[in-house]
């Protein structure tokens, strides 16, 4: 049996990356498609030549304002559809969601809004939320087998944080947030790492406050790919790459049977 290795990424800037080994880490084949987030450029603004040159087709979703969210896929399987959005205007303004067709599956690359700038970005993350759960719904009716990559900016349940006490007050793991989580993985998904991996200490995120929040790992897990129940007896493999070091966020890995 075949498989797709899939990678999921919020690179914090990707020029920024770029300048810190994300190129040299793409050259060791790290996963067949790399789906990216927070990309805060457009494609005409970096050196795509050094990831195509690697033998990826290249697909960027770009925010309107400059230096601000942005998503991007770099595949080493030619997709037979690319979708840009979701049709919602705030969003598809923003560069938050693409999709990818491969064959009988649908690979959807989104970046969740995050709240913690304030009241008006949390309440658009509640609304944002909302829509997504819809579209996704509808979605699923046309295309059951379905992989959700990206930072959702929600730490689902307390093994996902390092101080689920210290943070429940705090955007990434209110009550409202996680009872979203709740809604969405008991509506036919499923979390591709917690799956495979009942072990606590894993997380794909760290506060630049202090450099040694990331030494000790206290961390937050908010960098998911997740799958539809159609595809749940074809998980192979999950993992979390915290050594990967090119952005406050870490890679995640899936890989799913085809």
């Amino acid at each position: 049996m075949s498989s797709l290795r899939i990678i999921s990424y919020n690179v914090n800037g990707i020029r920024a990356a770029m300048k810190k080994g994300l190129i040299e880490w793409l050259t060791t084949d790290p996963a067949d498609i790399i789906c990216i987030q927070e990309t805060k450029a457009h494609r005409d603004n970096v050196a795509y030549h050094l990831i195509t040159d690697l033998g990826y087709h290249d697909y960027w979703f770009s925010a309107q304002k400059k230096g601000y969210s942005g998503v991007a896929v770099f595949t080493k399987i030619k997709p037979d559809h690319v979708e840009y959005g979701t049709g919602h205007k705030v969003s598809d303004d923003e560069g938050r969601v693409i999709q990818l067709d491969f064959g009988g599956i649908r690979l959807i690359n989104a970046y969740f809004p995050s709240g913690t700038s304030g009241e008006e970005r949390q309440g658009f993350k509640y609304q944002w939320l909302d829509e997504f759960y819809t579209y996704l719904k509808q979605l699923k009716t046309t295309h059951p087998r379905l992989i959700l990559c990206g930072d959702y900016n929600i730490a689902h349940n307390e093994i996902d944080i390092h101080d689920p006490k210290g943070n429940k007050k705090n955007s990434g793991f209110l009550p409202e947030e996680r009872a979203w989580m709740d809604q969405f993985m008991t509506n036919g998904w499923v979390d591709g790492f917690r799956h495979l991996n009942p072990d606590p200490h894993h997380y794909t995120w760290w506060s630049q406050r202090r450099p040694s929040v990331r030494q000790e790992n206290k961390g937050w897990r908010i960098d998911y790919i997740s799958v539809t129940d159609p595809l749940k007896g074809s998980l192979l493999k999950a993992a979390i790459y915290p050594d990967v070091k090119q952005s406050d966020h870490c890679p995640v890995y899936l890989e799913v049977g085809i």
